[in-house]
């Protein structure tokens, strides 16, 4: 099966120009550090687009709709390229809807979804023209009926269902399993459909949703979760009248970290989906219907690299070495949260000695290490080194910890660089704090 970005480690443009120093998307990496400043996230436009594009090609122009899971990565430039692809967007939250309203984004085609939706944001998604809710528990579809009532609207829903499906993942990215914190569990099904049709009126149901959770990498979990949820549908025509026809199982498609990680061609995913979706709609007599997918961390993650000036190093006696670099927990929180692995390569390799080092943070935490004993060519002070895979979930989930400014980032195409984020300033940093009267 053909292979797709997302079984690379590094970005598409990656490479070594004639002085063995990395280029990404045309551009020197040590003259972006250069130009914006180090610790960078640079993000390649020729990865994103191709992962989309692979994606089209692979479900065939069929009735699949993808959204972007916007808690990947969310930024204005990041729903323009959406937009431009014709994706769609999944926000779960006012902060993501508000950046796709002020970035002109279609909000007909944003799903709002998440497991504590406040009757705050439900009126603003409706208030700004969201299409479609994923509705995970009872007091969000109260809220949300009565929102709309008031508006005198009626507002498409999906139900989003607890599948009890494992996936192969890290414990705190496993959302399927029946012990979860989202969602419906099918035992609960019949209770809210019975508000809907009996007292919530002004909520639609359109369909169910699933999401299995992340850096999945088998094809049985989709094709399970398909039959379980329009065998559900079925039920829910017979017994109540009601005909669904959204179905959206989420996304989840794992991305390569380290050579070890095999994860599925985007082909084999949508040849899955494609082969169960013909399957249990026949078998479950189920017609006109359509599928969303949420590809978030397939779509940005291998696009991203992070780049860190190496500062200071230890040698402990009889131990390990460490090299420390001017970021770390604050700017990617995932090895620190759950022990995730990287690639890494030096910008420039000046040295044919190796030696093992184990790379740290520079905050303030024993548990701020990025990657342990890596075998790299000796490292210096001033050195640059770049962390693959760094697209998803790490701008998203950087923090000030330490009161540390958080960097920038910057998107190459075809030799050109651009910042999307500035660089955080301090004025910034502190532009919230306010000194109360009785401190004067």
């Amino acid at each position: 099966m053909e292979r797709t970005a997302n079984q690379n480690v590094k970005p598409l443009t990656c490479k070594r120009d004639e002085n063995g120093e990395l280029q990404i998307g045309g551009c020197k990496i040590s003259k972006l550090i250069k130009d914006f400043g180090s610790p960078l996230y640079i993000y390649d436009y020729e990865t994103i687009h191709s992962v989309i594009k692979d994606l089209k090609k692979a479900f065939n122009n069929t009735n699949i709709h993808i959204m972007y899971a916007s808690k990947a990565f969310m930024t204005k430039a990041v729903c323009k390229i959406m937009q431009k692809e014709n994706c769609g967007l999944d926000c779960v939250s006012s902060g993501e809807l508000y950046t796709a309203y002020i970035s002109d984004f279609d909000m007909q085609n944003v799903i709002f979804n998440g497991n504590n939706k406040t009757k705050e944001e439900i009126d603003m998604a409706v208030k700004w023209g969201v299409k479609l809710f994923s509705v995970d528990n009872f007091l969000e579809a109260k809220f949300l009926n009565d929102i709309c009532k008031n508006k005198s609207i009626k507002m498409d829903i999906l139900l989003r269902i607890t599948p009890g499906i494992e996936c192969h993942t890290h414990e705190y990215i496993q959302t399927g399993h029946l012990d979860s914190k989202f969602g419906f569990d099918l035992i609960q099904i019949d209770s809210i459909i019975n508000l809907i049709k009996n007292e919530y009126q002004n909520l639609n149901l359109r369909g169910l949703h699933a999401h299995l959770g992340s850096q999945i990498f088998q094809t049985d979990v989709y094709r399970d979760c398909i039959k379980i949820i329009l065998k559900e549908a079925k039920r829910i025509k017979n017994e109540y009248g009601l005909t669904l026809d959204i179905f959206n199982i989420g996304g989840g498609i794992g991305i390569k970290y380290v050579e070890t990680d095999k994860p599925l061609s985007l082909f084999d995913f949508a040849k899955t989906i494609k082969e169960a979706l013909k399957k249990y709609s026949e078998e479950y007599d189920i017609k006109n219907s359509h599928l969303y997918i949420e590809p978030g961390r397939c779509i940005v993650g291998t696009a991203g690299v992070t780049v860190y000036t190496i500062g200071s190093s230890k040698q402990v006696p009889n131990g390990r070495k460490y090299i420390s670099v001017d970021g770390g927990m604050a700017d990617n929180i995932r090895p620190a949260l759950y022990g995730a692995d990287y690639s890494v390569d030096l910008v420039k390799q000046c040295s044919q000695e190796q030696e093992t080092v184990t790379i740290a943070g520079r905050y303030c935490e024993s548990g701020d290490i990025l990657i342990k004993d890596v075998n790299l060519p000796k490292i210096k002070h001033g050195d640059l080194i770049c962390f693959y895979d760094t697209g998803a979930y790490c701008y998203s989930m950087a923090s000030n910890y330490n009161r540390v400014l958080k960097p920038a980032v910057v998107m190459v195409k075809e030799g050109n660089a651009e910042l999307i984020v500035k660089r955080q300033s301090f004025e910034e940093l502190t532009e919230s704090d306010v000194i109360p009267e009785m401190l004067k």
